[in-house]
C-alpha cells in the first residue's frame, strides 16, 4: 500500500474520506480541511494513477476503486467529487459493506451528454484528449477554467486552484488521458437503483461540467438520496463557498 499518496487529519467520530477530480491532487481539499477537520477525521489521497500516486499509471475505473478498498478505514463516509464522484460510486455498487454513506459533488454517472442525458459534448472530451500530447500543462489549465466558468470570482477561483495543484508533481500524459476516457465512456445510470447507503448529491447551480438539470433526472434513480444545488457556485462549490459547503456536509453527517 505504500506506492499511494494518503494521509489523515483532525478528530471526531465520523470518518470521511476525500477522492479528488481529473488532474488534480489531494491539495485541492486544503480549502476545507481546517473547518472539517476539527469535527471529523479525514483521510485524503491522491487517487491512484495521479499526482504522488503515479506508480500506479493508467487505471480503468473499476481498477481504481479496487486499489482504494484496502485504506478505506471502518464505517467510512466517501466523498468524491467530480471524476472522485464516479470512484466512490462505483465503490458503492461494487462493495457497499465498506462504506457507511456516499456524498458526490459535482459529479454525474454519466458525464458525456446523451440522448436526453444533460452533460459534457463529446467533442469537448475529444480536444482535451488531443491537446493533451501537445501542450498538457495548458490543457490542464484549460479544463480548471471550465471548472469556474460564470463564477462571479473566476479568476480568483482558479488561481486557488492552481497555486494547490501545480505544487505538486502533475500527473502523467498516459494518466490524464485514462481518466478522460473513464469521464468519456462510463455510464453508470441503470446500476444506481442498487444503491441504498446514505446519499447526498451537491451541484452548482452554474456548473458547465455538470449541469443542474441532471439532479432532478437523477430523483428518479436514487429516489431516497438527498440532492442540494448550491446557488451561484460552479464545479468546484468547496472552493468558492466553503463555509456553506462544509455546513451541508456537517449537516448531512449530523443525519445518518
Amino acid at each position: 500500500m505504500s506506492s499511494l499518496y494518503y494521509y489523515s487529519v483532525g478528530k471526531g467520530n465520523h470518518n470521511l474520506m476525500l477522492l479528488h477530480g481529473w488532474g488534480l491532487n489531494a491539495e485541492i481539499w486544503q480549502i476545507i480541511v481546517a473547518k472539517l477537520s476539527l469535527h471529523l477525521r479525514l483521510h485524503l489521497l491522491d487517487l491512484p494513477g495521479f499526482s504522488r500516486s503515479k506508480k500506479f499509471g493508467p487505471l480503468t475505473l473499476p481498477e481504481m476503486a479496487q486499489i482504494l478498498l484496502p485504506y478505506l478505514p471502518s464505517r467510512t463516509i466517501l466523498l468524491g467529487w467530480s471524476l472522485g464522484g464516479l470512484v466512490a460510486t462505483q465503490i458503492a455498487l461494487t462493495n457497499p459493506q465498506s462504506i457507511s454513506a456516499l456524498i458526490s459533488v459535482a459529479s454525474s454517472p454519466c458525464f458525456t451528454a446523451r440522448d436526453n442525458w444533460p452533460g459534457i459534448k463529446p467533442i469537448t472530451l475529444q480536444v482535451l484528449q488531443k491537446q493533451l500530447a501537445n501542450n498538457f500543462h495548458s490543457t490542464i489549465e484549460r479544463f480548471l477554467m471550465l471548472q469556474v466558468m460564470g463564477a462571479k470570482n473566476t479568476r480568483k477561483d482558479i488561481y486557488k486552484i492552481k497555486d494547490l495543484i501545480f505544487a505538486q508533481p502533475i500527473s502523467t500524459v498516459e494518466v490524464l488521458e485514462s481518466g478522460l476516457k473513464i469521464l468519456k465512456n462510463t455510464d453508470l445510470r441503470p446500476y444506481l437503483p442498487k444503491i441504498t447507503i446514505p446519499f447526498l448529491r451537491i451541484y452548482g447551480s452554474l456548473d458547465v461540467l455538470v449541469p443542474r438539470k441532471i439532479c432532478n433526472e437523477l430523483d428518479t434513480y436514487l429516489p431516497t438520496s438527498s440532492s442540494i444545488v448550491m446557488d451561484k457556485t460552479t464545479h468546484a462549490p468547496f472552493i468558492s463557498h466553503p463555509e456553506i459547503f462544509c455546513r451541508y456536509i456537517l449537516d448531512f453527517i449530523k443525519s445518518i
